[in-house]
């Protein structure tokens, strides 16, 4: 008797990413909860998924929002993953270009940023 095996066309598994949604105003004493909170989305059963953090729930763009990126993206980074911004607003982009963090997190295309006033 055999056993035959029929190869079918391979399984790709979409990842799902990640996803800290932050809102309301972010403080600097918020920071380390926020990081926290990342850190245990790290630990569950994603694998290698991305990790995206949805800023347009936050009420002001300022630089303790900055402070919570930089610090957001270090934590995935230690986790080998790379942090994706979404929904970032005009301010929030503008803030971003002027310390440099646009280019060391990534920023979703424009379909995905909040309108201007």
């Amino acid at each position: 008797m055999s056993f035959g095996h029929r190869a079918g066309p391979p399984v790709v598994a979409a990842m799902n990413p990640i996803v800290l949604v932050v809102t309301g105003r972010v403080t600097r004493d918020a920071v380390p909860a926020l990081c926290a909170e990342l850190e245990t989305l790290l630990t569950g059963p994603r694998g290698a998924a991305p990790v995206e953090c949805d800023v347009g729930g936050v009420e002001r763009a300022d630089l303790a929002l900055v402070e919570a990126v930089a610090r957001l993206a270090l934590v995935a980074r230690r986790a080998g993953r790379p942090l994706r911004l979404r929904r970032v607003g005009p301010e929030f982009q503008g803030l971003l270009d002027l310390v440099g963090l646009a280019d060391v997190v990534g920023l979703e295309g424009p379909e995905e940023r909040v309108p201007g006033p």
